[in-house]
């Protein structure tokens, strides 16, 4: 059985996203080769309250307040935030050109 096409094919991560995400962890090198738009926050990267309050925090930090992960995780239900990805976090962050 081939393996299921990403839901977000041909869209970049942003490696400044990708580089908060390893920091947070605390990941051991070649971690990030996980972290793919596809990757669940939870259920594939492993990230604990912890490690995603750190992230909301440096989120805000690097990108602005729009980039509010706490914000969009308190509107959402159980089964949304198991199922909440890299990709669903990088639409938070502000267009490049717009820094």
């Amino acid at each position: 059985m081939p393996n299921p096409e990403p839901r977000y094919p041909g869209a970049p991560l942003n490696q400044e996203l990708v580089a908060l995400l390893v920091e947070v962890a605390g990941a051991p090198p070649g971690w990030a080769r996980h972290v793919t738009p596809d990757a669940r926050l939870d259920g594939d990267l492993l990230l604990d309250e912890d490690e995603l309050a750190d992230l909301a925090e440096r989120l805000r930090e690097w990108f602005g307040p729009r980039a509010d992960l706490a914000a969009l995780r308190a509107g959402l239900d159980l089964a949304a935030l198991e199922a909440l990805t890299v990709a669903d976090v990088q639409r938070l962050l502000p267009e490049e050109d717009t820094r």
